[in-house]
């Protein structure tokens, strides 16, 4: 009894001890380099509008393709509009843009990849063959198709990202989930009488996030661009 008491008393110490994520991280200076200009740019990105020092639409003709100065940071371009607010003003927008269509997408993509791949059958064969219609097609043209129904404007191009990334999400959450769907855990989830969407929110998708959070980060720097 005293040597199972230690032993457990031990393993508490042990697991108390262990370094969780964060501080296995912020060991690494390439980490904290790296996060530190995310941070930066998503910052200047989100708050750009406000540190902007000039109206990127004012027009100065005497100030024609300036050179970098105190005035002009980055100069200006054929118009004499100062270029870092320009690109601070760009960037807010693109930013913006690429978080909520991404967000979208990844939200439908990956609630369909997982009813899919959880409950296979006649529904994950009509999810996969109405996502095999969309990768028909090449996704700028699928997203031009889709400007041209619904119209410009900043709204219109959010729904047509994610209109295009959403397919790779299910796809991507479809593989992720069948890889985990029949593991030990699993069945003794279902063997203890478990519902199904316990099982897939509780214990499918959190084990098949890894995927998703890599898709999800290359989706949002393809959006940006875009």
């Amino acid at each position: 009894m005293a040597s199972s008491a230690t032993a457990a008393v031990n393993g508490k110490a042990n697991s108390a001890r262990r370094p969780g994520f964060w501080h296995k991280a912020l060991r690494h200076g390439l980490v904290i380099a790296g996060g530190g200009i995310v941070l930066l740019l998503a910052a200047t990105a989100l708050f750009g509008r406000a540190i902007a020092p000039h109206d990127p639409n004012a027009m100065n003709f005497g100030a024609v393709f300036a050179a970098p100065s105190a005035a002009h940071w980055f100069g200006t371009d054929e118009f004499g509009r100062d270029l870092l607010s320009r690109i601070l003003y760009g960037a807010s927008v693109s930013v913006k843009v690429a978080f909520i269509a991404v967000g979208i997408s990844a939200v439908a993509g990956v609630t369909l990849g997982l009813l899919a791949g959880y409950m296979r059958g006649w529904l994950d064969e009509i999810v996969m063959r109405i996502m095999d219609i969309f990768f028909a097609l090449p996704a700028v043209l699928l997203a031009i198709v889709v400007m041209a129904i619904l119209g410009r404007g900043v709204e219109n191009a959010m729904i047509a990202i994610a209109i295009v990334y959403a397919p790779i999400f299910a796809r991507v959450t479809r593989g992720a989930v069948i890889a985990v769907r029949d593991l030990e855990y699993i069945n003794a989830a279902r063997a203890l009488g478990q519902g199904h969407l316990r099982i897939m929110f509780a214990h499918v998708l959190p084990n098949a996030l890894g995927p998703i959070i890599v898709q999800t980060s290359l989706s949002l720097a393809f959006a940006i661009l875009a």
